[in-house]
């Protein structure tokens, strides 16, 4: 059967680098911390082109470190795209802030900066909330426009933060997706570009008093040890062997993410006229976390697609705005059009660097017909 994305695959290709480096960790036993977490924040900082990697637990817990760092508090607005995973918007509620949702760009499906520009400029016209930061999606693995989001971040004297959680290997003009803003996050879950066999995440920045206060910060708010703690923090680390994995995986990345920019290639050359296939703007490079294609005939090529035993998934069917948890924040349906005809439209199809061309061939011959 077809996967959505192939671990199994990559595993066999990797498996005798992978098992060597298990084996490394399972021999020494420093399993929280050990020399590996070390190596692999070295190598993703330069990979990235940053200077500080910070590793942590999972890629929400970045993202709620990132909060802790700008110091988000209740009063804060912290603007984010309402077309995105849950985790984007619910960090900002907890720790007692406003998220201020964002439209979308049809063509992108990422933050659109002229609807971030007007709802920056009503919140500091109501005047009941201090415009703090901005969070911006790097969505299906394509980083946001950050030469517009960090021109009017400026503007407005607002913090950038890159929510890079499906982006990581994506760039822009040469840059990686990283490397954009004042702080950035990814994430290692199993299914990102660049996963691991369990949970982990990353915290990136240039900034030298962020990462000191993010190393404290994710070990209980240490200070010269782990007893002696010198402000609240959290329990959020890469365990050894996540990152022993993942230095196996960046190693061949490269490669991989080649095989992604392929396989997308081959999709956009054979489908027609019945989907639209992602654009990707010039000087642009997508990571591919998912080839996401929009239809108005969605509901009908799940089902012929689910006939033939090929996997496909919708992100994301419900926006932000329209979230249960967010219901007190007065959100009408209205206020974020192109989110709302995304939500209905968009479908993502099979995409691992492991994907046969046949396989590709197979699906744009259903949407064909």
């Amino acid at each position: 059967m077809m996967q959505f994305i192939d671990l199994a695959s990559q595993y066999q290709q990797l498996k005798e680098q992978i098992n060597k480096r298990i084996k490394v960790v399972l021999n020494h036993g420093k399993y929280i911390m050990g020399p590996e977490v070390h190596e692999f924040e070295e190598r993703v900082a330069d990979y990235v082109g940053v200077k500080h990697t910070i590793s942590c637990a999972n890629g929400t817990d970045a993202l709620q470190l990132a909060m802790m760092v700008l110091d988000i508090k209740e009063g804060d607005a912290v603007f984010c795209p309402t077309f995105t995973f849950f985790a984007s918007a619910e960090v900002i509620a907890f720790f007692k802030a406003t998220p201020v949702f964002v439209d979308v760009d049809e063509q992108t499906f990422n933050i659109c900066p002229k609807n971030l520009e007007k709802q920056i400029e009503q919140v500091i016209s109501c005047g009941k909330l201090i415009p703090k930061a901005i969070i911006a999606v790097d969505l299906f693995g394509l980083p946001a426009n950050f030469p517009e989001i960090n021109r009017i971040a400026e503007k407005f004297q607002l913090k950038t933060i890159e929510d890079a959680a499906q982006g990581f290997g994506g760039e822009i003009k040469g840059r990686r997706a990283g490397s954009f803003s004042d702080i950035a996050t990814t994430s290692f879950f199993p299914a990102k570009p660049l996963g691991c066999y369990g949970d982990g995440g990353a915290i990136f920045t240039n900034n030298d008093e962020y990462a000191e206060l993010l190393r404290s910060l994710r070990v209980h708010g240490k200070g010269l040890d782990k007893y002696d703690n010198i402000r609240i923090g959290m329990n959020s680390r890469l365990d050894t062997i996540q990152a022993a994995i993942l230095l196996e995986k960046l190693a061949v990345f490269s490669q991989e993410l080649q095989a992604r920019n392929n396989a997308a290639d081959t999709y956009t050359a054979l489908l027609n006229e019945n989907v639209i296939a992602p654009i990707i703007p010039q000087g642009y490079i997508s990571s591919w976390a998912q080839y996401t294609v929009t239809t108005n005939t969605r509901d009908e090529l799940l089902v012929k697609l689910k006939d033939k035993e090929i996997p496909a998934v919708v992100y994301y069917e419900k926006c932000m705005h329209q979230q249960s948890a967010f219901s007190e924040l007065n959100y009408y349906e209205w206020n974020f059009p192109v989110a709302e005809k995304l939500a209905k439209q968009v479908i993502s199809l099979p995409m691992h660097p492991y994907l046969k061309k046949s396989d590709i061939e197979e699906i744009a011959n259903i949407i064909r017909q």
